[in-house]
Formats: structure tokens, C-alpha cells, sequence
């Protein structure tokens, strides 16, 4: 009988002894070698960008030049002011436009270039004093009797950062300098809608955010034929000969981007970095069949279909899989001697004047004729040198389109100085630098905050020390660039703007996030309960059995004690 009941008592120690290593030891190690790692994210940070608040400050300096101010205006000066624009989007997001007005009167040197011949020697010579600083802008006032504008000119706009504005003598006499500064405002005020941020463009750098009401849309179409924002593109220029047995092409394409392209590539080098490359494709055909026009004596290409163009013809083009990176096409397609000459018809059947059209967020594609450079009794197959100055320019203007530079029509009694050289004024650098900055804050902001909801969602997904550096790192940068839009710093702005897109994009496609690298739940129930409920189910019976044998034992003595 005793040797039962020690045998029974070493049974009960026993059970005990295997619950308490099992919840002491077992439990917690399996706890903290199964748990999923998930490194700290500043949550309270991403949820506050969440709620896009942006402030666009520009500075712009009104310079009277002699004879548009009387001298009892001229004492109030220098001056001054700040004004300001608010815009709700949509409940998460709001726009704020502070326009920092700084008014004062020419220098000496000043007065000497406003009194060059033209507009255009007075813009260079302005521009050798003093160059204004990425984002801001100078609004030169000068009288009604100034012979740098015609007569029907109130506004000009130059290449660089500063604009001309004219005003009659009856404007300034007998008012006071409020006065003045109150007549004037309007036509200020179209002349940075023009040369610096307007809400238009703005509100199209956030479409993918907000949402955009009919009437916005149409405002905006040109704005969504451009490419989204992105680090860098790749732009391809391809020649297309469908006939190389007639014609033998040459064209300088090296030359031609070198004189052309690389200028405004180097001017764009703020916004986004650029790799070009060429190639010749032969016997590439455009996939549709042009229509004969006996009217004309010429094949001709309707826009309808135009949209049925690309698609062949892309299949043909080849990419650069090592690239992420967006890639703008440029077709050059010389029809072969059974389809010359092949124009392009708009959708009034009127002939477009380039013979080219472009796709939105793809390329552009021109239709060279070369009928005319032989005759009849040619033999074939024949050389031909193409015109480069003519095709770059159609594609310098399709370039310009794709990447985003507005060529809005002027408004009346505004005169707009061609861009030059490089293909792009400075004002035009700075309104696609303000569309860009707002861009990339507003993408990396959402894409940070989708990120922190997803992975707030999915508690098993392992959040390692890189991503969280690269998260904190994007949301460092965001409130940088934020806080540079707010000071006027356009250039910082752009620059912390990439960095903050580039970082959350590296932070969401990092390839430790995708949840099918771990298991559910229930395929860990799946997994866990042939391994313990084995060894769980004696052990939780013996238990059991101690627990009642227990209350057997106190209800017997309780039963003496009565």
C-alpha cells in the first residue's frame, strides 16, 4: 500500500514537474523564437503626412524703373507685402500659395539695360547684373513711353526669371502708392500665373490623390499627357525603314542630340536624370494600311488610327529590362516607295502641318516623306540624307510635352520670348520644378501611409531594420521637402522630394514584405497541433487527475473535522 502510494505521489511530481518546464521554458521559447520581428516605425509621423498641408512660397521683387512712379510714391519705397491663397482639395488635402512682394526702384545700372533697343538685349543685360535665384522672379515696371515693348505689348515675359510690364503715365498721377500697388495687382498677378506655380498645375500634380471633378479634368488635359515623376528616363530615338531595299537611309542622330537634345537635357538635370540610345529597324511597318487619296496623289493617315500604330511597332522596339526607369520613344518612320508620300490627317481631315503626332505617356512618331528627293528613273536603291534640324525639331517639341513643359497660349497683350538655344526658359524650369516637388511629395506621402496601414493590418509580416531606416528616411525627407516649399527653397524642395520618393519606393517593394513568405494563422494551427497536442494531452490529464484527487483529499478532511 505505501509502495502504491509513493508510486502515485512520483507520478503527481512528475506530471507537475513536465506543466512547469513546459509553462516556464517551453512557452516562452517558443514564443520568442517564433515571434515576428517588426522594428520600430515613427506611425505618429507618417499619419500626420497623411493629412498633406502645403505651403508654395515664391519671392518676386517689382522693380519701378524711372518714370513710372511719382516722387511723393517714391518715399513709400522700398516696400514690403505678402499675399496669400488658400485652397481646400479634398478633406485630406489643402494648398497654400504666399507670394512674398518685394517692391523698390531701379539702380542706375538697372535703368542702363532697360534702355537697350529691344526687350530681348535688355533681358541679357538684366540677367549679366544679377541672376534671381531658382523660384522667384523679377517684374520690371516701365513706362508708357519705353520703346522696348510694341504698342500693343503690355507684358513681356523673357527667357530668364524676369518679366517687363508696362504702365501709362494716367495710372500713377495723383494716386497714392496703394493705389498704384492696388491697380497693378491684376496684371501681377497674371504674370506669375504665367511664369511661376498656378493652381491648375498644381491641383494636376496631385490627380492621383484627389479626386478631380469633370471640369478639372478638362483643365488639365495637357497636363496628363506628360509622364509621372520619376528619377530618371530613357529616351530612345528609332529609324524606321520598312524599305530598305529602295532606300538606303543616313542620319546623323549622335549630331543631332548633341546640337538639340543634350541642351535641354542638361537644363532638365535638376529634375530627373537621362540615358539616350538610337537604333535602325528595317522592314518595320507601322501595322496599318494608309488610304489613297487620288485627291492629293497620296496615302494618308486618318487619326482614328492612328491609336493602332504603336502597338506593332512597340513590339519591334526592344527595352532595357536592367532599368526601371520610364522610356520615351521617338519614331522616325520613312515610308517605303509603294505608300510615298503619307501625311497625317487630324480629325478635321486636314493635313497636320509636322506630318507627326505623339502618344500620351509613350512617344511621338513622324512621318518623313523622301519621294521628292528622287525621281522616276532613279535607281534604287537610293541615299538619302536626313534633314536632322527638321525632325529634332518635332521631337524637341514632343520631348517638351511628354516630360511636362506646358506651351500655354498667351494671354492678351502678353508677348513670350522664345525659349533659345537650350530649348527651355528658366521660368519654364521652375513651373515644371514646382509641379514635380508637389508631385513627389504627394506620391511618396501616399505610398509611405499605404505602406504603415498595410503593415498595421498584417501583424506577421516582418518589418527588418532596413526597411524601418528606409521608412524613417522618407519620412525625414518628406518634412524636409515640406518645410523647403514653405521657406521657398525650390531647389532643396526638388532635391528632398526625389530622395523621399526614392526611399519609400525602396521601403514597399522591399521583397521581405511580401506576406507570402509567412504563413497564416490557420496553416500555423495546421502546423503546431500535431507537434504539442501529443504531449499537451497526457500532461493537461494528469493535471486534471492532481486537481481532483486534491479536492477528493480536503472534502474527506473537512468530513473528519464535522
Amino acid at each position: 500500500m505505501a509502495t502504491t502510494e509513493v508510486e502515485r505521489r512520483r507520478g503527481q511530481l512528475a506530471a507537475m514537474s513536465i506543466a512547469a518546464v513546459v509553462i516556464i521554458v517551453g512557452v516562452p521559447l517558443w514564443w520568442r523564437t517564433t515571434e515576428t520581428y517588426r522594428a520600430w516605425l515613427p506611425v505618429s509621423q507618417i499619419q500626420e503626412l497623411a493629412k498633406l498641408q502645403l505651403q508654395l512660397s515664391a519671392d518676386v521683387e517689382v522693380v519701378f524703373a524711372r518714370g513710372t512712379v511719382t516722387p511723393e510714391q517714391q518715399k513709400k519705397v522700398p516696400l514690403t507685402q505678402t499675399q496669400d491663397e488658400e485652397h481646400i482639395v479634398d478633406e485630406d488635402t489643402a494648398l497654400r500659395y504666399s507670394y512674398e512682394m518685394r517692391y523698390r526702384t531701379a539702380t542706375i545700372m538697372e535703368e542702363d539695360a532697360l534702355n537697350q533697343p529691344t526687350a530681348a538685349e535688355a533681358d541679357l543685360s538684366l540677367h549679366t547684373l544679377s541672376e534671381s535665384p531658382c523660384g522667384s522672379l523679377v517684374v520690371y515696371v516701365i513706362p508708357e513711353s519705353s520703346s522696348l515693348l510694341p504698342e500693343d505689348v503690355d507684358v513681356y515675359i523673357g527667357q530668364r526669371r524676369m518679366a517687363l510690364l508696362r504702365i501709362g503715365a494716367q495710372m500713377r498721377v495723383g494716386r497714392t502708392i496703394e493705389q498704384l500697388l492696388a491697380h497693378m495687382e491684376p496684371r501681377i498677378k497674371q504674370v506669375l500665373q504665367v511664369m511661376s506655380f498656378s493652381h491648375t498645375d498644381i491641383t494636376a500634380a496631385l490627380s492621383d490623390r484627389v479626386r478631380l471633378s469633370p471640369g478639372s479634368k478638362e483643365n488639365i488635359a495637357d497636363s496628363m499627357r506628360a509622364f509621372k515623376s520619376s528619377p530618371g528616363y530613357e529616351i530612345t530615338f528609332s529609324l524606321l525603314n520598312p524599305d530598305p531595299q529602295s532606300h538606303r537611309l543616313h542620319w546623323d542622330i549622335e549630331g543631332a542630340v548633341q546640337t538639340y537634345i543634350q541642351p535641354l537635357l542638361k537644363k532638365l538635370s535638376p529634375v530627373a536624370n537621362f540615358s539616350i540610345d538610337s537604333q535602325t529597324l528595317h522592314y518595320a511597318m507601322l501595322g496599318v494600311n494608309p488610304r489613297f487619296d487620288s485627291s492629293r496623289g497620296a496615302y494618308t493617315l486618318n487619326a482614328d488610327s492612328l491609336a493602332h500604330v504603336i502597338n506593332p511597332v512597340e513590339a519591334r522596339l526592344g527595352s532595357n529590362a536592367a532599368s526601371s526607369d520610364p522610356v520615351l520613344n521617338f519614331l522616325l518612320y520613312v515610308p517605303d516607295a509603294n505608300h510615298s508620300p503619307l501625311y497625317i490627317n487630324d480629325r478635321k481631315k486636314q493635313e497636320v502641318p509636322s506630318n507627326a503626332f505623339h502618344s500620351p505617356r509613350w512617344g511621338g512618331i513622324m512621318v518623313y516623306n523622301v519621294d521628292s528627293f528622287y525621281g522616276p528613273e532613279a535607281v534604287f536603291p537610293v541615299d538619302i540624307n536626313i534633314n536632322m534640324a527638321k525632325v529634332m525639331g518635332v521631337f524637341l517639341a514632343q520631348l517638351r510635352l511628354l516630360l511636362g513643359v506646358q506651351s500655354s497660349t498667351p494671354l492678351p497683350g502678353f508677348l513670350v520670348a522664345p525659349c533659345g538655344s537650350t530649348g527651355l526658359a528658366d521660368w519654364e524650369l521652375d513651373r515644371l520644378m514646382w509641379s514635380r516637388s508637389v508631385e513627389n511629395i504627394a506620391t511618396a506621402a501616399t505610398t509611405i501611409t499605404s505602406l504603415a496601414q498595410l503593415l498595421d493590418q498584417i501583424g506577421n509580416i516582418v518589418i527588418n531594420d532596413n526597411i524601418a531606416q528606409q521608412v524613417s528616411s522618407a519620412v525625414t525627407s518628406l518634412q524636409l521637402a515640406v518645410a523647403e516649399l514653405e521657406a521657398g527653397n525650390l531647389g532643396f524642395a526638388l532635391q528632398y522630394s526625389k530622395e523621399a520618393i526614392l526611399a519609400s519606393e525602396r521601403a514597399f517593394f522591399d521583397p521581405s514584405l511580401l506576406h507570402l513568405l509567412y504563413f497564416p494563422d490557420d496553416q500555423k494551427f495546421a502546423i503546431y497541433i500535431p507537434l504539442f497536442l501529443p504531449m499537451c494531452v497526457p500532461i493537461l490529464l494528469s493535471l486534471l487527475k492532481i486537481v481532483s484527487e486534491a479536492r477528493q483529499k480536503r472534502r474527506e478532511k473537512q468530513a473528519k473535522k464535522d
